[in-house]
């Protein structure tokens, strides 16, 4: 049986506050009973770093599988070097943690539901490029012409935007079939 699982993207430019905003949006998604799950894009460029590279898994990948694993006292760290990999995939795969909730950090030109965090007004060319936004968070005070219809947060005011976004999750708005 399918189980119906929400999707929310956390974008914004490099050191806008994106992980900071995805840990508390996890806790807040605990707090309220739900199962939340991560994606993280690593935005800058070639493979993530990892700490595993002498690992049996490792040699197994050099030797030619498309993916490998470890488990070990609860703990399950899953490699690939499918060539393929996108957002789509992950996703996929996600699907059998059975989550309430995919946060999705980064992925900026993907359709998914999104949170834009603003920090400076050169990040405002965002607004102008991006799809699917459901609120701004910004570091500071914004026009209210710029904003066309967007649900607009100041990120001092944390509680107002937890439960916003959290009543949505909650509600379906950001379900992916």
């Amino acid at each position: 049986m399918k189980k119906n699982y929400s999707i929310l993207q956390i974008v914004g430019y490099q050191n806008s506050g994106k992980t900071t905003l995805t840990k508390k949006l996890i806790k807040q998604a605990n707090q309220r009973g739900l199962v939340a799950a991560t994606i993280k894009h690593h935005g800058h460029g070639g493979a993530p770093d990892t700490e595993i590279e002498q690992k049996d898994s490792s040699r197994h990948l050099d030797a030619g599988a498309i993916v490998s694993s470890v488990e070990g006292d609860g703990v399950l760290q899953l490699r690939t070097n499918f060539i393929n990999w996108d957002l789509k995939k992950t996703i996929q795969l996600y699907r059998l943690f059975s989550p309430d909730i995919i946060f999705i950090e980064g992925y900026k030109r993907e359709s998914y539901p999104k949170v834009v965090l603003i920090r400076s007004e050169d990040d405002l060319k965002l607004l102008d490029s991006l799809t699917n936004i459901i609120c701004v968070i910004s570091h500071f005070e914004i026009e209210e012409g710029r904003l066309k219809d967007y649900q607009y947060f100041q990120l001092c005011n944390e509680d107002i935007y937890f439960d916003f976004l959290m009543n949505e999750i909650s509600k379906g708005n950001f379900i992916d079939d």
